[in-house]
């Protein structure tokens, strides 16, 4: 839902995806050549005030004009909405199964499987992000072992 900020005199509309999503189908879905608030609110159940004022994130003159037509906002809710969503890209999680870690029976195995070369350690290989959360959670899983037997 969109939110309000007063500040200094001033009135600061921002709207999220999800309302201009809804109000976008709205305008669109009517049938109606010329659409102003007042159409609107009879089809959403929302105050033509209201409207108003969250689509006055899109054309600031819509609060003080009444008889603005809200179709003509359908390109900028459609670019807002299209921004909005190559925003939040999602970022690739990498995930490390019990399997991949059943092959390392301590630390020290898998850093002797890892980052040695006929038994000398090689200081030059680098871990990819996976082998790090494989080897950090082999430290956590021996940490608990040391817990488990202090507590004895």
């Amino acid at each position: 839902m969109s939110f309000i900020i007063r500040a200094k005199g001033f009135i600061i509309v921002h709207m999220n995806k999800t309302t201009a999503k809804k109000y976008l189908s709205a305008i669109e879905g009517s049938k109606k050549k010329y659409l102003t608030c007042e159409n609107l609110s009879v089809s959403m159940g929302i105050y033509p005030e209201v409207i108003a004022e969250q689509l006055s994130f899109f054309e600031p003159m819509l609060a003080m004009d009444p008889s603005f037509d809200l179709k003509e906002l359908i390109p900028a809710i459609s670019k807002y909405i299209e921004e909005e969503d190559s925003k939040r890209e999602k970022k690739e999680v990498i995930r490390v199964s019990k399997k991949e870690l059943g092959g390392y029976k301590s630390v020290a195995d898998f850093l002797y499987k890892k980052m040695t070369i006929n038994g000398l350690v090689d200081r030059s290989t680098s871990l990819s992000e996976a082998d790090l959360k494989a080897l950090k959670k082999l430290v956590q899983a021996e940490l608990d072992v040391i817990k488990a037997s202090k507590k004895k």
